[in-house]
């Protein structure tokens, strides 16, 4: 049956595929940069007194007051910043991109790095610019100036650190790029809490820089949140294009509750940074592997031969992240999240087994 889509759907859009999400049922799942650990036991029954008392009758607060409160209070958000909230980082990418979409505007960001970057700039008709990584992953600062200056992109997304390569880029280079950029630069922080540095204590320095984090890799993935702090004048922009009632309230009563523990998760976040760091150490040892340096939840490593390691996993019922195919730079390369002490160990085990 012909639907005419293919006459009415925009080409880009056409020569797109789906976002794809492999099922993980039955499986050690280090696919995803989610905490492995579960909502601490003793604050659950707080927890569900909180969503008990949500009205499911009646439409969200529309601004999420009291739960952009607890995440200034929790993460100690600047006075000078004003807080937008998505549904997860997607959803304040997405906001931004439509917001600066004018015609004949550019998206720029880095590869390999986080892929909705290229994918919502498609999205939203913006023009994207993707500036390749040195062979080490580092910003390649000749070659950004170049494409500023050719492009004049009316938006720049930085991930730090970056996904999934896990390294942080250096600091000077990121404020150089600020400095040189016509229009925003985004900061995105997905990986804040297990990183050795931040943005936030100088983001409010610049007028045309934003930060953006969301609560996913806490251990709060199912909660899809995601907010955006800047100068009020640009969260009075995007503002404009959020949807009404973007946020529900079982998650804003949820989130609110959750950030009022935020020690809770900090602690489980540094628990997954011990276990990264024994992870690295074990993972070095194994010969014929490259084992890069991360500054987030998951590490990234090159082996021989990626496809066959990738499918020899699976059949042990394992799922890591298969980023061979996805940039020239990644050739041979899987990225595995840090579960649990048991989970980290089964994929030791299985690995050692197919290299």
């Amino acid at each position: 049956m012909n639907t005419r889509a293919t006459g009415l759907i925009r080409p880009e859009i056409l020569a797109l595929s789906a976002y794809a999400v492999p099922s993980s049922a039955g499986f050690i799942k280090l696919d995803a940069m989610e905490n492995p650990y579960a909502f601490p036991a003793d604050l659950k029954p707080g927890l569900m007194e909180h969503l008990a008392a949500a009205s499911l009758n009646r439409y969200p607060d529309a601004s999420a007051g009291e739960l952009r409160e607890a995440i200034r209070q929790a993460m100690n958000i600047p006075d000078a910043l004003e807080i937008v909230l998505g549904n997860g980082s997607d959803e304040i990418i997405q906001m931004i991109a439509v917001a600066c979409a004018k015609p004949g505007a550019a998206l720029l960001s880095f590869e390999p790095s986080f892929v909705m970057f290229r994918l919502i700039a498609t999205f939203c008709g913006l023009d994207y610019v993707g500036v390749p990584l040195t062979k080490d992953f580092a910003i390649d600062i000749v070659a950004t100036r170049a494409a500023i200056e050719q492009h004049q992109p009316a938006v720049t997304f930085i991930a730090y650190p970056n996904n999934p390569t896990g390294n942080l880029f250096d600091r000077d280079a990121i404020r150089e790029i600020i400095m040189l950029s016509p229009g925003l630069v985004v900061i995105d922080e997905a990986y804040f809490a297990f990183s050795s540095d931040s943005f936030l204590d100088e983001i409010a320095n610049f007028p045309n820089a934003v930060l953006m984090r969301t609560v996913s890799k806490l251990g709060l993935a199912g909660l899809r949140l995601g907010f955006l702090a800047g100068h009020p004048e640009w969260i009075r922009e995007f503002d404009k294009v959020r949807l009404p009632y973007n946020i529900n309230n079982l998650t804003q009563a949820a989130a609110a509750f959750a950030l009022r523990h935020y020690d809770a998760l900090l602690a489980q976040a540094a628990i997954l940074c011990i276990e990264r760091s024994q992870l690295l150490k074990v993972l070095r040892t194994i010969p014929d592997i490259t084992v890069f340096p991360s500054e987030a939840n998951f590490i990234l490593l090159r082996v021989p031969e990626s496809e066959k390691t990738f499918k020899a996993l699976l059949s042990r019922k394992i799922l890591v992240k298969h980023t061979s195919a996805s940039h020239d730079l990644l050739g041979n390369t899987l990225r595995v999240t840090i579960g649990t002490p048991a989970e980290n160990a089964a994929f030791v085990s299985a690995l050692r087994d197919t290299i």
